[in-house]
C-alpha cells in the first residue's frame, strides 16, 4: 500500500485491533477507531490516530465522511461471552454491524473488511474445510457471525465486501488474551509448570496474530479482490499437539481431563493464499514468543485479560 488510507476500525483497542491500528499507523495511514474500551486503550497518541470511546452501535454518519475502508472488528467475541448476555451480542454482532454497513453504503465508503469466525462451520469431519461448505453454527455466537455475514453480503453490489473467517488466534498483543488455547496453555506452563487440558483430541485451526492482522492488511491494499468470504488459518492441530508444543519448551507437566466442547474442524485457507497472501509467523514462533514476554516481564497476568470474567466485573452479564 503507497497510498495514505483514511480507514475506520472498531474494536481497534482490542486484542486483535491493537496490533492491527499499530500497524496501520507505522505505514502512515490515518485511522479513526471505534472502541466502547471495555477492556482498556493501549494504543498510544498519534497524530494520524483519532480514538472515539464509543458504541459500535451509536456511530454518526459524519465519522464515515472519507473513508476509505471500513475493518469491522468489533463484537462480543467467543462462545462463553455471548451466552453472559445473548441479547446483548445479537445487538453488537448482528445489529451494529447492519447499522454500520447501511450507513456505509449511504455515505458512500467503496470498502468494508469483516471479522467473521472459523467457528460458523460448527464441526466438521472433511480433511479441508473450505468456504463452499455449508454453514452449521452451533452456538449464539456462530449464528451472530453467520447471521452477519449474510447482511454483509447483500451490499456486495454497492461496496467491496470481504468477511474473513480466523482461525483462534495467538500472540503478543498490547491488549492481551489469555482465555484462549495457545496464549492460556503457554502462561499455564510459566506460571505453573503445569497445564490442563480438557479432552485433547479436538483439532482447531490456529494463526498468528501478527499473520491476521497481515490479512487485513492484504485486502486493505487489494481492494479489488473479489467480494466474499476468506478463511484464515493455517495450522489445523489438536488441543494436546499444542500443550505438547508448549511442554516442550518448558518441560511443563500435562493433566487431561474431559471436555464438554466437542468443537472440531479444519480450515482450508487455499482461497486466501491464491490472492497473494503468505503466512510469515506459526504457533510455535507465538508461544516463543509469549514465553520471552513472560520472562522479560512484558507480559503480566490482569484481570482484563479473561473475557468472560471481566465482562461479569463490568455488569455486562444478561439482566433480563
Amino acid at each position: 500500500m503507497n497510498k495514505s488510507l483514511r480507514l475506520l476500525v472498531t474494536g481497534g483497542c482490542g486484542y486483535v485491533g491493537t496490533v492491527l491500528v499499530e500497524q496501520l499507523l507505522s505505514f502512515g495511514h490515518h485511522v479513526t477507531v471505534v472502541d466502547t474500551q471495555w477492556f482498556g486503550n493501549k494504543l498510544a497518541p498519534n497524530l494520524n490516530l483519532v480514538n472515539h470511546k464509543c458504541d459500535v452501535r451509536d456511530i454518526e454518519p459524519g465519522l464515515l465522511e472519507g473513508i476509505d475502508s471500513i475493518v469491522h472488528l468489533a463484537n462480543i467475541a467467543n462462545d462463553p461471552s455471548v451466552e453472559l448476555n445473548p441479547t446483548l451480542s445479537w445487538e453488537v454482532n448482528v445489529l451494529g454491524t447492519m447499522q454500520l454497513i447501511d450507513m456505509a453504503s449511504r455515505v458512500g465508503v467503496p470498502h468494508f473488511i469483516y471479522a467473521s469466525s472459523g467457528s460458523v462451520y460448527g464441526i466438521r469431519s472433511e480433511d479441508r474445510v473450505t468456504e463452499d461448505l455449508p454453514l452449521v453454527p452451533l452456538s449464539v455466537y456462530n449464528k451472530t457471525k453467520m447471521v452477519a455475514e449474510r447482511v454483509l453480503l447483500s451490499y456486495s453490489n454497492q461496496l467491496q465486501v470481504h468477511c474473513i473467517r480466523p482461525a483462534t488466534v495467538c500472540g503478543v498483543s498490547p491488549r492481551m488474551r489469555l482465555d484462549v488455547s495457545v496464549n492460556m496453555f503457554t502462561k499455564q506452563a510459566f506460571v505453573n509448570n503445569k497445564m490442563t487440558v480438557f479432552g485433547g483430541a479436538q483439532t482447531r485451526p490456529n494463526i498468528h496474530i501478527e499473520d491476521l492482522s497481515n490479512v487485513y492488511l492484504h485486502f486493505l491494499g487489494h481492494p479489488e479482490i473479489e467480494s466474499g468470504c476468506y478463511n484464515a488459518g493455517f495450522e489445523n492441530i489438536s488441543i494436546l499437539d499444542i500443550a505438547n508444543l508448549v511442554a516442550d519448551r518448558t518441560g511443563a507437566e500435562i493433566t487431561v481431563g474431559e471436555s464438554n466442547d466437542l468443537r472440531s474442524y479444519r480450515q482450508d485457507s487455499s482461497k486466501l493464499l491464491a490472492t497473494g497472501f503468505s503466512q510469515k509467523k506459526s504457533v510455535a514462533i507465538a508461544i516463543d514468543e509469549m514465553l520471552a514476554g513472560w520472562k522479560n516481564g512484558s507480559l503480566v497476568d490482569s484481570e482484563d485479560a479473561y473475557t468472560v470474567q471481566h465482562m461479569k466485573r463490568l455488569g455486562l452479564g444478561d439482566v433480563a
